[in-house]
């Protein structure tokens, strides 16, 4: 019998969701006290005038993974509440694939939300392995 993953192309969106869901799940059942991740500073480069939300410790991404993924998973996502916030990278916009053909455009937000799930799931399994580093288990 074949697994779940194994019916989707490697490249495939629902993989990706699937496998981010998976490592969030494995990441809350790994971390039982996430308090021991408050003021425990992430590996991303930080660059607090650039943006604040990026300025994260463990704990807050922590939290918002798993926000992402409830988000991923329930569907309810308020287009008002989720408004991109001004920032350096979130500058650069679709607006050229606008006057093409709407497959053009697919494409482009696909290929984007595929990147970010799996920026997401490499970022969860990370966040997962320092917890084991924390406590003093090895993976």
């Amino acid at each position: 019998m074949q697994s779940a993953e194994a019916r989707f192309n490697k490249n495939s969106l629902l993989l990706a969701l699937r496998q981010y869901s998976s490592a969030v799940s494995d990441m809350e059942q790994t971390i039982l006290l996430p308090s021991l991740l408050r003021d425990v500073p992430s590996d991303e480069v930080c660059d607090c005038d650039a943006a604040e939300e990026s300025c994260r410790d463990l704990y807050d991404n922590y939290l918002l993974l798993k926000a992402v993924r409830n988000t991923v998973e329930s569907g309810l996502f308020s287009m008002d509440d989720h408004k991109p916030k001004k920032h350096v990278a979130l500058n650069k916009t679709p607006e050229p694939l606008l006057d093409t053909d709407p497959e053009a455009l697919f494409r482009f937000h696909l290929r984007g939300l595929f990147s970010v799930m799996t920026d997401l799931t490499k970022k969860t399994q990370s966040l997962t392995e320092k917890y084991m580093d924390i406590i003093g288990v090895s993976s």
